[in-house]
């Protein structure tokens, strides 16, 4: 089975990174196959072109790549840090180019786009990994944990995937190393609980 694994920091040796690294290894060793993009040293652009708009636009091959890989995933795995209650752009434009009508949604026939999508991903878990300097409480209380709207009911559930996770691990600026270790292990555990090696 496959799953897909997206990061996206652009500080090599940050926190994010041991998160990815820590997905990855944990997949591998319950023997998924693991299909990893980091965004950022790979410099994908997150800039969705016109051309690529309308109906039966194709996207370029870097893109195209991502978007085979997407619809082949049993299970998809997002780490990014909060900004501004939001993913960072280049993992906005990649859920714009990349989780694409025909792809990963599509609209009933007849339906001009005005209607509700149904989804297409045959991804049936996806797990969310989040860092920040904001508290739970105050992430909670004043802003309304948006990210979870965002990935939970605007993006996975749309486009099918229903058995949705998100995790995220705060506050980051003022974590030492003993809490560092702790989160990753959390991050084994739920990979493992979401995919278990008997399921291979």
């Amino acid at each position: 089975m496959k799953v897909s694994v997206i990061l996206a920091h652009p500080r090599e040796g940050s926190f994010n990174h041991a998160i990815a690294e820590t997905v990855v290894r944990t997949l591998s060793r319950c023997g998924y196959q693991v299909m990893f993009h980091d965004l950022y040293k790979e410099g994908f652009d997150p800039v969705l072109p016109f051309a690529e708009v309308s109906r039966g636009a194709g996207p370029d091959e870097a893109v195209r790549l991502h978007c085979d890989e997407l619809v082949d995933a049993h299970g998809i795995i997002i780490i990014h840090p909060n900004w501004w209650g939001q993913p960072p752009a280049i993992l906005k434009g990649w859920v714009d180019r990349v989780m694409r009508p025909g792809v990963a949604y599509e609209f009933r026939e007849g339906d001009s786009g005005e209607g509700v999508p149904y989804g297409l991903l045959k991804a049936e878990t996806a797990i969310v990994f989040n860092t920040s300097n904001t508290p739970a409480e105050r992430e909670l209380s004043v802003f309304g944990d948006p990210l979870e709207t965002i990935w939970k009911n605007c993006i996975f559930r749309l486009c099918g995937v229903n058995n949705f996770y998100r995790k995220m691990f705060g506050v980051i600026v003022t974590s030492p190393h003993e809490q560092r270790k702790e989160w990753l292990e959390e991050v084994g555990k739920t990979v493992k609980a979401h995919f278990p090696a008997e399921q291979i």
